[in-house]
């Protein structure tokens, strides 16, 4: 061997040991790594998934001046016996752990490790999930099938066409054994219909608005099969379902002005007409009303007193607490007083109130309209009246049930035009305003009540419910 030859040969070797090293290192990133998105930062991403920020800049060899631009890697530390691709998905209602685990190819004990999670319910609606793909994150479709009472795996695997053991092993059983009624499971190698927690007969679920939010009322609607038993529950409050066509199943329900913020179990449960149970629950975000503060002064002294008013509002809720499966009204409720006051607020919903100089322990449960002495007060819709009398605080007072859970209320008169057990119809007159009870001058005070709470009325005024 020449010397030519030899120097070459050391050289390459020199090579090798330089550049071996670093080629090692980009190739092979120690544990999975992350895509940079468009409005994406350091702080962002360590926060969507719960890593240290500080930890993630020494991974990738970045300092706090660093920037990132979108499509670049970034690996991810303290996850190192994972590999591939991690991203965050949002999770909606209808989902949890077992649905989020089926639909993204990711075991449930994964999630847990990558969400940090320490009971299942923290994938709440709107939170953001980490999960994890080989190259990408790619959502495994597949049609929802649930065991019904009396059915065995076995014959649900043949219904579905399925082998049993795609099944098990598509839902991460560990035999036909683990398998339950009324678990909802997915097929693989179909079409997906979502909604991964509840069964397939159960086409839709949902709420509206989007937000619960103190002092408003929302509306839960499940679409299931005519005969299907559907029951719920909001935190404390009972959710009343009643049938609208046969196929929809509506439930109102209002939350308190004062409603603690954060979040709440929302669970809603049933039987199928096969007799397959089926139920879910899930944690919302109850958002703050942001209502304002007000003084009230001249009230008669003897109405003013926090546990007065819890008093009277317990003896209202005797009749407000009773969800009557006949609904009476249909559309849009109207003003209860003449169409020239009909935006002539003297006070809204919600306000944090001080009487005659006391503290804000108070709250305004209804909406104020101006009138002069004697006006007239109209039912605001179709319904039977309930309660007439004379209150403390509300002073002549008339109650009206218009079904499912929703009444209005009629106070400050001076005089009352109906009587318990009578039917009304929207526009009726049915009184007069007056100054009686807890209040500094004429006005009609109007309360809308739904599922045993009194909330805004203006969202009955401006928006249409079932």
């Amino acid at each position: 061997m020449n010397k030519y030859f030899r120097s070459a040969i050391l050289v390459l070797a020199t090579l090798i040991l330089v550049i071996s090293p670093v080629s090692a290192q980009e190739s092979s990133p120690n544990g999975p790594t992350y895509v940079v998105k468009a409005g994406d930062t350091l702080w962002t991403i360590a926060r969507k998934l719960h890593i240290s920020y500080d930890d993630l800049l020494e991974s990738n060899d970045l300092d706090t001046n660093s920037s990132i631009i979108p499509g670049e890697q970034l690996v991810i530390p303290g996850l190192e016996d994972f590999t591939g691709v991690l991203d965050t998905i949002k999770v909606s209602y209808g989902e949890n752990l077992e649905s989020i685990s089926r639909r993204y190819n990711v075991p449930a004990d994964d999630l847990v490790r990558l969400n940090r999670l320490t009971s299942p319910l923290e994938l709440y609606v709107g939170v953001s999930a980490v999960v994890v793909g080989e190259e990408e994150i790619t959502e495994v479709g597949g049609q929802r099938v649930s065991l019904a009472p009396g059915q065995s795996a076995l014959e649900l695997a043949i219904r579905s066409n399925l082998n049993p053991w795609t099944l098990v092993n598509a839902n991460g059983k560990g035999g036909n054994w683990d398998i339950i009624p009324g678990e909802v499971l997915l097929l693989p190698g179909t079409e997906s219909a979502g909604l991964g927690a509840f069964p397939a007969e159960i086409r839709e679920a949902g709420y509206r608005p989007e937000r619960f939010i103190q002092g408003h009322t929302s509306v839960m609607r499940v679409t299931a099969p005519e005969g299907t038993e559907i029951s719920g529950s909001l935190g404390d409050y009972p959710l009343h379902f009643f049938s609208q066509n046969g196929e929809n199943y509506l439930a109102l329900q209002g939350l308190h002005a004062k409603e603690s913020t954060g979040l709440k179990q929302l669970s809603v449960s049933g039987t199928l007409p096969d007799g397959t149970p089926f139920a879910h629950t899930q944690m919302v975000e109850i958002y703050d009303g942001n209502y304002h503060y007000e003084d009230i002064i001249g009230v008669p002294p003897q109405t003013v007193g926090v546990e007065i008013t819890e008093e009277e509002t317990q003896t209202l809720k005797e009749y407000t607490d009773q969800a009557t499966e006949s609904k009476f009204w249909s559309g849009d409720f109207f003003s209860p007083v003449p169409p020239h006051l009909a935006s002539a607020y003297a006070s809204y919903y919600g306000g944090r109130r001080s009487y005659n100089s006391s503290g804000y322990y108070y709250f305004h449960s209804g909406l104020d309209f101006y009138s002069s002495m004697g006006g007239d007060i109209y039912a605001a819709a179709h319904g039977k009246v309930v309660y007439t009398g004379s209150l403390l605080l509300h002073g002549n007072t008339t109650l009206i049930n218009h079904g499912w859970g929703v009444y209005t209320l009629y106070a400050h008169q001076s005089e009352m035009l109906v009587q318990v057990g009578q039917q009304v119809s929207a526009g009726q007159l049915i009184g007069r305003v007056g100054s009686t009870g807890r209040s500094s001058g004429p006005h009609l005070h109007w309360e809308v009540w739904v599922g045993g709470l009194q909330v805004d009325p203006l969202d009955w005024l401006n928006h249409t419910y079932p």
